[in-house]
Formats: structure tokens, C-alpha cells, sequence
């Protein structure tokens, strides 16, 4: 995160306050990166608060520019500029979704992690990140090239994150429960299947340099145990990989970041693999 030149800090003058904005400030003051606000307006109304947020960030020796854009929906609007303006982070506030609304349509911030090429912190909390705990949700069962790529990226993201806040960081992995046609000789109930689920995390661990006190290894689904480890621990920010499945998988499965965006009581730091990086770069480009 360090290395992050320009933050989009969407700004929704209709909340009483800017958690977004309040996230970005702390991220610009250590690692110094640029200040782009957002409004996404038809109307294009709100260029006074622009400017009393401008000058007010620049007293505090910021450096910000500011704008206000739309593009045919919020989370598209947000993509042209991420692309436009060449940000590497965008630094949203998420407000919890109508659940009726949200089964008949597929919710702005759940669009803006499937589609954004670059990483979204979805911010929900006033809570300080300074010596807090970092969750790092990985799927340890998952070794494909792509996927262990991405449990790197994660972590290292989870790592300068801490380093920045001064932070523990905490390593999760769930693994899915027995189905019964395992429970039989080969598989004597669960205990040979966590044992390899275990030796898989060990490499992982290695290569990674989590410390044993810091891995946690849950049984159950990802979208069940990351929040309540999250809970368990206190963390001020998870950080987590998305594959940004669409279309119709996507309409009813979800991937477990945008599923568990309501149960979390933590920040929210969404990545993707570097191939679906560069193809959403693509998508971007031609609208």
C-alpha cells in the first residue's frame, strides 16, 4: 500500500459523514499519495463542498484534486475516473444493502469489486486501524498458480497494511467440512482430510513467513468463519481476493467477499488475480 500513488476517495454527500475520506487521510499522511475526491452526480450540484473539502485538505497539507463525473451508474462513473486518473486504490464508504433489494438486484458496491481493475477498501467503520489486528482471508485449499498467486498478493497487502498501522497481522483459511462419502475407511471421519488441509498450510505458511500463533485454520464455509474469526479477533480491516465471477454463477452463488460485506464488522480490502486485472483493465478501456 505503500507504494499506491493516487487514492479515489468516493465522497456520497447524502451520509452525514465521510468514513471514506476519513480512511484515505490516515493511508495519505504515511504513505503521501495523492488525493482524488469523487461525486458521482447527474447534476453535477455539489461543486461548493468540493471546494470547502479541497481547500480545508490542502490546510492540512494534502495533496487533493476533485471531481465531480457520471457515467450511466455510480460504480461505472467510479471506473472511468480509476481508469482516467490512474489511481491505484479506491476508498469507498459501504452502507448495508436492503436485503429484498438486494435479491432483485445485484447491489452498486458488489458491481464495483467485480468490475474495478484496481484494489477497493470499502470502509465501515469509525475504528482506528493503529495497533489494531489485519485479517488476511486466504483459501489454502486452493493451490492452482492463479490462486496461490493471489494468497501472496493478500498477504502482502495484509503485511504493509500492519506496517503501516503498526498493526498484528492475522492469516485465515477455511476448509470445507467432510462430505459422507469420505466418512469411510480411507477418510476415518475428518482427521486424514484436516491433517493434508494442514500440510497444504504449512507450505503456505513458508513461503508466506506467517507465524504459527497468527494462522488460523477454521473448518466450515469461508463466508462463516472469516466473519466470525474477524470478531473473534477484533479486526479493524480484512483483506481478501475476489475472482469477480459474473453473469448468472455470479447472480446466484456470489463470491465470498461480496457476501460477506454485511457480515463483517471490519474494513474491507478487496484484490484480484493479475490476469483478471489485466482483462478488466481491457473492459475498461473500451467504454
Amino acid at each position: 500500500m505503500q507504494t499506491i500513488r493516487s487514492l479515489l476517495v468516493v465522497i456520497e454527500p447524502e451520509l452525514m459523514e465521510s468514513l471514506a475520506l476519513e480512511r484515505a487521510k490516515y493511508i495519505a499522511r504515511t504513505t503521501k499519495a495523492h488525493l482524488h475526491l469523487l461525486i458521482c452526480d447527474k447534476k453535477h450540484e455539489h461543486a461548493d463542498l468540493l471546494s470547502v473539502l479541497e481547500a480545508k485538505l490542502a490546510d492540512e497539507a494534502f495533496n487533493v484534486t476533485s471531481e465531480q463525473a457520471w457515467h450511466e451508474s455510480r460504480h461505472a462513473t467510479i471506473l472511468q475516473v480509476q481508469q482516467a486518473k490512474g489511481c491505484g486504490l479506491v476508498i469507498k464508504q459501504h452502507v448495508p444493502d436492503n436485503p429484498l433489494k438486494k435479491v432483485l438486484l445485484t447491489p452498486e458496491d458488489w458491481k464495483l469489486l467485480r468490475y474495478c481493475p484496481c484494489p477497493v477498501l470499502l470502509v465501515k467503520t469509525h475504528r482506528d486501524w493503529e495497533h489494531g489486528v489485519v485479517l488476511a482471508a486466504v483459501d489454502v485449499g486452493n493451490n492452482d498458480p492463479e490462486h496461490m498467486a493471489l494468497h501472496s498478493s493478500i498477504v502482502d497487502h495484509g503485511f504493509r497494511i500492519a506496517s503501516l498501522a503498526h498493526a498484528q497481522l492475522h492469516v485465515i483459511s477455511a476448509h470445507p467440512a467432510p462430505t459422507l462419502a469420505m466418512v469411510d475407511e480411507v477418510y476415518p471421519m475428518d482427521t486424514q482430510l484436516q491433517a493434508s488441509y494442514r500440510a497444504e498450510c504449512q507450505v503456505f505458511q513458508q513461503r508466506c513467513e506467517v507465524e504459527d500463533d497468527r494462522l488460523h485454520i477454521e473448518e466450515g464455509p469461508a463466508d462463516m468463519v472469516i466473519p466470525r474469526v474477524a470478531k473473534s479477533l477484533g479486526a479493524v480491516v480484512t483483506v481478501m481476493g475476489t475472482v469477480a465471477r459474473t453473469g448468472l454463477s455470479g447472480a446466484l452463488i456470489g463470491n465470498t467477499a461480496e457476501v460477506v460485506i454485511d457480515k463483517l464488522d471490519s474494513d474491507i480490502l478487496v484484490l484480484k488475480p493479475d490476469d483478471m486485472i489485466e482483462h478488466l483493465e481491457e473492459l475498461a478501456a473500451k467504454r
